[in-house]
This record gives structure tokens, C-alpha cells and sequence, in this order.
């Protein structure tokens, strides 16, 4: 008896096969996960998270960004590199992917702002950056033997507070002048001019928008507001901004400094020596690969930035062997150390100098005499 392959199967009861799916459903339902998914991805990367995530970014020759008359100018073979991080704001999306990133940090928004508002975040950055320019170029000359004469100009809006009189009327970077006719050319007299009103009364300022605009007078009413002032201060103000000194300074020949796209004042000492090297020679680093971060200020003072461990990792992706810190950031820079870098903490300019000397820098000799730091008042 043979088998016939013609046969019905025999097909027993409670085990019939499914029936199959069409393939337009199965498109169908693949379409709509894909959709929910996407905008799921979309609403995800539009809800900002109170964190801002730190990366490396790149070092790169500071000479490129420094301008001097060619009859001052030498050629620099072996640059002085600054370096920055990148500064991003996290979103419910980039949350975990930044977390898995080995050598990037989150910080928390208070902690990167310091209690700015974001929206003022950026401005801020630019006003620092300016200064870092202006007190670097004081700095090198003035180590040089030149004599670059300062006087206050007024005192420069570094925040304002939201919810106060001046949020919205001024500005970062603004530079107040007077206080109803009253000459204030330090934020202290600024201070000083404003204690003699009182909430409710209304006052005008002479305000230079962006500290290059023409003198024009802004009427504020004075309101005392309760404020956070950062780190959960409580305060009461009646204006309603935090102010700094405006200084003017003169120096002996044009020297440009424009970095573009970076914001704050990390890149001071490493502009400092770019200028010393660009104007002594060019010989500042000894054929090394150099690199520096730290502010700087006109008395040659280094002082703290953030985000070194992330600027170590930059330096040493560009080859760099001799990375100068300021002391505060020397553990955070050692934690990422890797072999063929040297890192050494340096507070002023003269200490970065001597760094450099040792390791076969030529180093411009200190002025024969002293070279006036004050800031002087006209007449």
C-alpha cells in the first residue's frame, strides 16, 4: 500500500494553524510604531532638563586669533594652543546618551550659570570673553615694558535678576555711567548712587548699550524685589542687577584679539602668552607643544576656570606635552594625565613664564623699571 500524496491532512480540532497576516497589515502596524517613536523622539528633544552636558573640545594655536602691526610682528613656528569644552544643554532625549559618554560630565544649571538666566547665559559669556581680550593685552604689554595707562569708565552690567526694574530694560554689557546726572565710574559708586533712592521712586541712568553705544538716558522706577541671588540666597533689591568695573585702557599700538564662537574668560592666559610670544620673538614655547588655560587679569593674576578635565583630554588629543593650569584645577587635569604630558599649576604670569624658561622657552627679560598697574581718574 503506497501513500497518497494527493491527501487532505488530518487536522484535529483546537490545533488549526493561524491564519495569516496580510503583508498591508503588517505595514500598517510597522508605520504607526515608527511614527509614535519618532515623535516620540521629537517632544523628547524639545524638554530641556535643568543639566548642561561638558565635553572636550579642540585645542588650537591662539595666534590665529591675535593681530598685530607688521612692524611688530614675528613669526611664531611653535604656537601656544588654548583650549575650550563643549557646552551643551541636555534634553530629555540626550539625557543617557551623554551618560554613557566616558569623558563627559553633567552639571547641574545652576551650578554652569550661577544663577543667570539662561537667556542672559550666552550674553554673559561674550562680555567675560571681551574682558579676557582687553586684561590679556594689558597683561602682555605691560610684561613687555610698555606702559598701557587705565581709567574707569563706568560700571558694566554683568546679570540682571528676572522679575526686577532692570530685567528687560538692561542689558549685559550695558555700561551705566550716571545716576541722575551723577557721574558713576566704578560699580562701587554705582552702588553708592543707588543707596540714595528708594523703592518707588523712578531714576535715569546714561547707559552706553554694550558699553559702545552712545550715552542715552533709560528711566527705571525703583521696586523692591525679593530675589534669589544664587545658591538659594535670598536678597532685596530695588534695581536688580549684578555690576563689575568698566575699564578703559590705552595701549601703545593696536593689538586685535577676536576668538570667535568662544565665550568666557578660560582663554586668558594662553591669549597673554600668544601676544608676549607673537611680540618677543617667537620663540616663547622652545619648539614644545604648549598649551594653557586660566583667566587672566591686568596684574597678571591666573585664576580658576571649569571644565578642565575635559580641556586635558583636548590637549592631549592635539599632541600637546606641557599643559599649564590654575592650581584650583591641578588634581581635576592629573585625573585625566596621560603619559607624555606634564602638567604644572601656575597663579600668575611670571610663574606660566618660568614654566616655559625651563623647558627651553626664550622668555623676554622683565622691565628694567616698573611699569604703573593703578587705574587713574582724568584730572
Amino acid at each position: 500500500m503506497t501513500q497518497d500524496d494527493t491527501a487532505t491532512p488530518l487536522i484535529i480540532p483546537g490545533t488549526e494553524p493561524p491564519e495569516p497576516v496580510p503583508p498591508a497589515r503588517r505595514r500598517w502596524w510597522l508605520w504607526v510604531v515608527v511614527i509614535v517613536v519618532v515623535v516620540a523622539a521629537g517632544v523628547a528633544s524639545r524638554i530641556d532638563l535643568n543639566y548642561y552636558a561638558v565635553q572636550p573640545g579642540v585645542a588650537q594655536s591662539v595666534q590665529q586669533f591675535i593681530t598685530v602691526p607688521p612692524d611688530q610682528r614675528h613669526p611664531v613656528p611653535h604656537p601656544v594652543l588654548l583650549t575650550d569644552v563643549e557646552v551643551g544643554r541636555v534634553t530629555a532625549l540626550s539625557y543617557y546618551f551623554y551618560k554613557v559618554q566616558g569623558n563627559t560630565t553633567l552639571y547641574s544649571l545652576e551650578s554652569i550659570t550661577g544663577g543667570t538666566p539662561p537667556s542672559e547665559y550666552d550674553a554673559q559669556g561674550q562680555l567675560e570673553m571681551s574682558q579676557a581680550e582687553s586684561y590679556a593685552k594689558t597683561a602682555a604689554l605691560r610684561r613687555l615694558g610698555y606702559q598701557v595707562p587705565a581709567r574707569p569708565a563706568g560700571a558694566v552690567v554683568a546679570a540682571t535678576y528676572a522679575g526686577t526694574p532692570a530685567y528687560g530694560v538692561l542689558n549685559v554689557g550695558d555700561v551705566v555711567t550716571a545716576v541722575d546726572g551723577t557721574p558713576t565710574l566704578t560699580a562701587d559708586s554705582l552702588l553708592a548712587a543707588l543707596r540714595g533712592h528708594h523703592s518707588g521712586q523712578t531714576i535715569t541712568l546714561t547707559v552706553s548699550a554694550g558699553g559702545t553705544g552712545p550715552p542715552k538716558p533709560v528711566t527705571v522706577t525703583l521696586q523692591a524685589t525679593r530675589i534669589d541671588t544664587g545658591g538659594g540666597v535670598m536678597g532685596t533689591v530695588d534695581l536688580g542687577i549684578q555690576s563689575e568695573d568698566q575699564v578703559d585702557y590705552t595701549y601703545p599700538f593696536p593689538v586685535t584679539i577676536d576668538v570667535a564662537n568662544i565665550g568666557g574668560p578660560s582663554a586668558g592666559l594662553a591669549i597673554t602668552l600668544g601676544v608676549i610670544d607673537e611680540l618677543s620673538g617667537g620663540s616663547l614655547t622652545g619648539g614644545k607643544t604648549v598649551a594653557a588655560t586660566g583667566t587672566i587679569d591686568d596684574q597678571g593674576d591666573v585664576g580658576d576656570v571649569g571644565g578642565v578635565p575635559q580641556k586635558t583630554v583636548a590637549v592631549e588629543n592635539a599632541g600637546a606635552t606641557i599643559f599649564m593650569v590654575p592650581p584650583q584645577e591641578y588634581a581635576a587635569a592629573k585625573s585625566k594625565q596621560k603619559a607624555g604630558l606634564q602638567i604644572y599649576p601656575v597663579s600668575t604670569l611670571d610663574q606660566a613664564l618660568a614654566v616655559l624658561a625651563a623647558h627651553g622657552g626664550k622668555v623676554p627679560p622683565l622691565p628694567a623699571t616698573p611699569v604703573p598697574t593703578a587705574v587713574t581718574t582724568d584730572g
